[in-house]
Parts: C-alpha cells; structure tokens; sequence
C-alpha cells in the first residue's frame, strides 16, 4: 500500500527541529568554551604582571634596607661606636674543621714535635689531645683523606718525654687505660734512629687502621705533620668600625 506523499512531508518536517537545536546546543558550547579560555588566559597574564609588580617593589624595599643599614652603620662609626650583628660568629677559622665543639688544622708542614707544637700554641691551640673514640674515629677518617702515603703521619699531643712509659697529654694529664689506639706492637721505644728512642707518638694509615688502632711512637726530632685542635669560637660577630 502506497502511504499518501502528504505523510511524508509531515515526518520531514517534525525532524528538522531536532537537529536545528542539536546545532543550536554545539554552538552555544563552544561559544562558552572560548570564553572561558580568553578569561583564562586574562587571568594569566594578570597573575604574571602582579608577580613583576611584587618582585621589583621586593627589590626596591631590600635596597631600601640595605642603603638605611649601611648608613646607621656609618653612623655609628662616625661616633666612634661599633655595630654588633646579630649573625653568630663562624664555629672555626678558615683552614680549621668543626667537629665536636672542637676546630682542627691538619697541617700538612713538616716540623719536630716541639716546632709542631709551638706552632699550634701560634694558632691559639695545642697539638691534639684525643678524649673519646668518637674523636679518634673522626680523625683517622680523616687522616686517610690528607694522607698522599702511608709516611705521611700526623704528630699529636702525647709523649712520655719527661718520664719513659708514662704517656702524657700536652695539657698534662695522664693517658686514659680505656683509650689507647696503639698500632700492634706499639709504642716499642725503638732506639735505631738515636739513643733517645722515641718519646713523641705520631698517628695515621693511609689505607685505614683496625679498630681505630694507628698510633706510632717515634722520635721527636724527625719531622713529621701535624693536628693543631682548639676550641670553636662562641658569641655573637662585632663589626669593627675601620
């Protein structure tokens, strides 16, 4: 049966509408969508000129801060006062390593063990005087760093100068028994290099020691390097007006 031409039209008709605002709705979408992204990228750019603005206004305050600091401070030297900073004092001088609330000056010169340590006592300090295991392990870490071979050995504060086998530190007091770090066979008061044997004890293994064990005695004449030890410096840093 042939459906009247009529029918047709009319289906036709009732169908265009529908994609009429299938099209109207795509449209609107992508309209939203571009909107949405220039104002995403207004908002960009305004976010990256505040960022300019802010940082040279910063720059400019610091500058501020630094031209009012040094004028007080040329102020007060005028006056003939110093200016006291609130930035702490470095723990130790530069060529000295903090360790421990100690400082310490590997000194790679080689001198006698008195010449070694007058020039200690020059620096304010003494040749090292070794108090803990912690402090011996820290040591002969670090030996083994400065150490270019194994004769390269480290003069420190301990001799049995005045009183054979009675080992004192520099500061004069006695070896503890708990904290010896003899090499085996050490000390041996060899007496091959001269009749005063060795009263003066060096210390170092290039290659590392066994259970911290590398402390030698030797003769104080010959020359060897050497560990300088201090305390580290406390306070607070003064500006010395010039």
């Amino acid at each position: 049966m042939i459906r009247p031409q009529r029918d047709t039209e009319d289906e036709a008709a009732e169908s265009r509408p529908v994609r009429s605002n299938t099209a109207s709705k795509l449209t609107l979408e992508r309209v939203l969508l571009l909107l949405l992204s220039a104002l995403l990228a207004a908002a960009l750019i305004v976010i990256y000129r505040l960022c300019e603005f802010l940082h040279i206004h910063s720059c400019t305050f610091t500058s501020f801060n630094n031209i009012r600091t040094n004028e007080d401070l040329k102020m007060k030297c005028e006056t003939g006062h110093q200016s006291l900073s609130d930035e702490p004092c470095p723990k130790c001088e530069a060529g000295w390593e903090n360790y421990g609330g100690k400082c310490y000056n590997f000194t790679t010169n080689k001198s006698s063990w008195e010449e070694s340590r007058r020039f200690c006592q020059s620096q304010g300090g003494d040749l090292v005087k070794i108090d803990s295991r912690d402090e011996q392990s820290f040591l002969e870490r670090r030996l083994r760093d400065v150490m270019e071979k194994d004769q390269d050995k480290f003069w420190i504060g301990l001799t049995d100068s005045k009183e054979e086998g009675r080992w004192l530190w520099v500061d004069g007091s006695l070896l503890d028994e708990r904290l010896k770090f003899w090499s085996p066979g050490q000390p041996d008061n060899w007496k091959g290099t001269g009749p005063d044997g060795q009263d003066c004890v060096r210390m170092g293994e290039k290659d590392g020691a066994h259970d911290l064990n590398c402390w030698f005695d030797h003769s104080c004449k010959n020359p060897h390097r050497s560990i300088c030890e201090k305390p580290e410096k406390k306070g607070q840093r003064v500006s010395v007006c010039v």
